[in-house]
């Protein structure tokens, strides 16, 4: 049996972009911009916590297993503090 001809996908879009959106289609458009990061939010709001006791486990090992200090954590923290700024 010959294997299966694989077809290439298409990229981009399919249409054309036309001219900006007015009235009531910008408006839902804004909606859909406003339900999308709305949803991204609820995203973070689910993954932060999770991503802080992870890092809270980790520094938990690293002192039990005495690989560095509590003041090494400190100033590891106060590094990403000035990074971030």
């Amino acid at each position: 049996m010959p294997p299966k001809r694989k077809v290439p996908r298409q990229s981009g879009r399919t249409r054309a972009a036309g001219p900006t959106r007015k009235g009531a289609a910008a408006k839902s458009g804004e909606a859909g911009m406003t339900r999308r990061l709305q949803e991204l939010v609820e995203r973070i709001d689910i993954v932060l916590p999770e991503v802080a006791g992870r890092v809270a486990a980790l520094e938990h090992l690293l002192l039990e297993l005495k690989l560095c200090t509590q003041e090494d954590l400190r100033s590891a923290r106060e590094f990403v503090r000035i990074q971030e700024e």
